[in-house]
């Protein structure tokens, strides 16, 4: 007989073994009990919480001959037909592969037959989401108000995409993610019943791995138990199969970080590599570490909410003494959006690398984040006597260093063509036509070399729109030709800012005005 898998062999046959969904399978079972069952169901929440299977226990419970508190009896010919996936009562439809409005039309079609044995039809729509929106208009009436034996239930990951007038006809219920201790819980559960040995500690690793998801747990189970078939299952066995990175690690990273160590921490990521680790799930875990990392430096008493051991437990209080609140946030955020570009690269190492150069060097980045972590760097450097080696520089160097950058000088001479023209500027700009009129707004004017008329550019903008395209410098001599009736030669110069200018470049629109005003005094 062929192997079948643990989340299909356990999976659950009556509302007491659904794990973690207590606020629904109360209300169901109260709904079964007081024979007050709805028409239409809306199961919705991420994936392997529960929604089909509470779907089909559902089915089964309703058309059971003898059903009890917790569910279906599962001795019955309706229980049996229903597991087996040989009733006629119970019909389930993947909308993701039959979405189309015929599919949805013959489901109508068939709700007009009542069931030949049995009290309820129940169709079990998987995916809803996937549905177009034709056949969503097709199931709004039948959906509404079904014959009395029919019952719907939508299941659907994705609740948002479904129209409003579909959410307004159901009941709707919300799977939450299952907890570390009941997936954990559940998983001892089934080891006990397979004979298997495990660690509590390599348990624990699973269930947050998967996410809240009870399915991917116990699939990731099943691949470590295949794995290592026969032999006790341990920490480090796990870590092994799913390709993760111990704790241990990232403490080491994490000290290499914050000591500004760049080759330790590309060295350590090479070890990594070599051990043929995962690198988007060691994104992941290091992301969480330091999650971890400032929620005990925000509070005390958070052991429950942090899952890991003792030991580790003590290791992360000692670090949260050493990190900065605002760099463990900074590296945070810079690993977050590395999660989201891992994803889809091909060459994920050099990511992951420039990465953690940027944790160790904040001066790449201008978020006050960055800001804050360069000045602690400074902070650290002087309590080390950094300071003491650069005050014994020789006398004239740190003269040079430290002396003023000196003004911009003041031209000999304006030429007269060049005067003119900025004398003029205000009437050069407003007879262009736009988008010229707005890039040449808030120029800065002075003199370059060869007497030619600069044109100091602090717009990023606008340095995109004279540098990447020529024929727009063509089109700004031409209009300065027109009004001075000479040639004009120019030159663009492009600055971060208009501070910039004011303290590298003599402004001309002074100096000519000045000299316009004294002449005409």
């Amino acid at each position: 007989m062929s192997y079948t898998a643990l989340y299909r062999k356990f999976r659950p046959s009556s509302f007491v073994d659904v794990k973690g969904q207590d606020h629904i399978v109360t209300t169901l079972k109260n709904q079964i009990r007081a024979n007050r069952i709805g028409h239409a169901y809306l199961f919705t929440g991420t994936r392997g919480t529960g929604k089909t299977t509470v779907a089909k226990i559902l089915a089964k419970t309703v058309n059971c001959e003898n059903p009890t508190e917790n569910g279906p009896c599962g001795e019955c010919r309706s229980c049996k037909a229903i597991a087996a996936g040989a009733s006629m009562n119970v019909i389930e439809i993947d909308a993701a592969s039959n979405n189309g409005v015929d599919n949805i039309r013959e489901i109508v079609d068939e709700v007009s037959y009542s069931p030949a044995e049995g009290k309820y039809k129940v169709y079990i729509i998987d995916e809803v989401h996937m549905l177009s929106i034709g056949a969503f208009n097709a199931l709004l009436k039948t959906l509404e108000e079904p014959p009395s034996y029919v019952i719907f239930i939508l299941a659907t990951t994705e609740v948002h995409k479904l129209p409003i007038t579909i959410l307004s006809r159901c009941q709707r219920y919300d799977f939450k993610r299952i907890s570390i201790d009941t997936i954990a819980s559940r998983m001892k559960e089934l080891t006990d019943a397979e004979d298997v040995m495990i660690e509590e500690k390599a348990l624990r690793y699973i269930a947050k791995t998967a996410d809240g998801s009870m399915r991917d747990a116990l699939s990731l189970l099943d691949q470590c138990i295949a794995f290592h078939l026969g032999k006790e299952l341990t920490y480090d066995k796990v870590l092994d199969v799913l390709g993760a990175v111990d704790t241990g690690v990232f403490s080491r990273l994490l000290r290499h970080v914050l000591n500004s160590d760049v080759l330790g921490c590309i060295s350590l990521l090479e070890e990594i590599v070599m051990q043929g680790r995962e690198l988007t799930q060691f994104v992941s875990d290091f992301t969480w570490y330091l999650r971890n990392l400032l929620l005990v430096q925000s509070s005390d008493g958070l052991e429950d909410v942090i899952d890991m051991s003792s030991d580790n437990l003590q290791n992360l209080k000692e670090e949260a003494q050493m990190a900065e609140q605002t760099s463990i946030i900074r590296y945070i955020h810079i690993f977050s959006d590395l999660s989201n570009q891992i994803k889809y690269a091909t060459q994920k190492r050099i990511l992951v690398e420039i990465a953690l150069i940027k944790l160790c060097k904040p001066q790449m980045q201008q978020s006050e984040e960055a800001i804050l972590d360069r000045i602690r760097q400074v902070e650290d450097k002087v309590e080390n006597g950094i300071v003491v080696a650069a005050a014994a520089m020789p006398e004239g160097v740190a003269m040079q260093a430290t002396a003023p950058k000196p003004k911009p000088q003041l031209p000999k001479a304006i030429p007269d063509d060049v005067k003119e023209v900025v004398s003029k500027w205000p009437g050069i700009v407003g007879s262009a036509d736009n988008p010229l009129k707005q890039y040449l707004k808030g120029v800065g004017l002075s003199l370059g070399g060869d007497n030619k008329l600069l044109i100091v550019v602090s717009n990023e903008q606008a340095e995109d729109y004279f540098s990447q395209f020529p024929e727009n410098k063509q089109a700004v001599e031409a209009l300065l030709a027109d009004f001075s009736g000479k040639e004009i030669e120019i030159n663009f110069q492009f600055v971060q800012s208009k501070q910039e200018f004011e303290q590298n470049y003599v402004d001309l629109s002074s100096l000519i005005h000045m000299d316009i005003e004294e002449e005409e005094s």
